[in-house]
């Protein structure tokens, strides 16, 4: 993933991480009525950047594996597997998800197989 970003987009991306985790520090802060330095908030961003770059990583090398091009909910549900509560999290997330856009499907389509037109 990490190579195939140009140099602006990372940017752009650490950057708006950076503006996220520096919301999210201030109000944790104003919560427990402590303080954080914006060098902490620098280093916390440096740490879920590189986070994020390992699971993206580690995504795409699942699907590859599989011998797909696409990471899907399988890949994202593997590399939970070692976080029980999170993969229960993960797990039961997709499965409503999956449930609603069967019945999304089920609505659409006229009782021939064909998709019905919207209105």
């Amino acid at each position: 993933m990490a190579d195939s970003m140009d140099d602006e987009t990372r940017e752009r991306l650490k950057a708006a991480l950076w503006f996220s985790i520096g919301k999210i520090v201030d109000e944790e802060t104003l919560r427990l009525n402590t303080s954080a330095t914006p060098q902490f908030i620098g280093a916390f961003t440096e740490m879920v950047w590189a986070q994020i770059e390992n699971v993206a990583q580690d995504l795409e090398s699942f699907s590859r594996h599989a011998g797909r091009t696409t990471v899907n909910t399988d890949d994202v549900l593997l590399i939970t597997r070692r976080n029980e509560a999170l993969h229960g999290i993960m797990q039961d997330f997709i499965e409503k998800e999956q449930a609603a856009a069967a019945v999304k499907e089920k609505t659409t389509k006229a009782p021939n197989g064909k998709a019905r037109a919207k209105k």
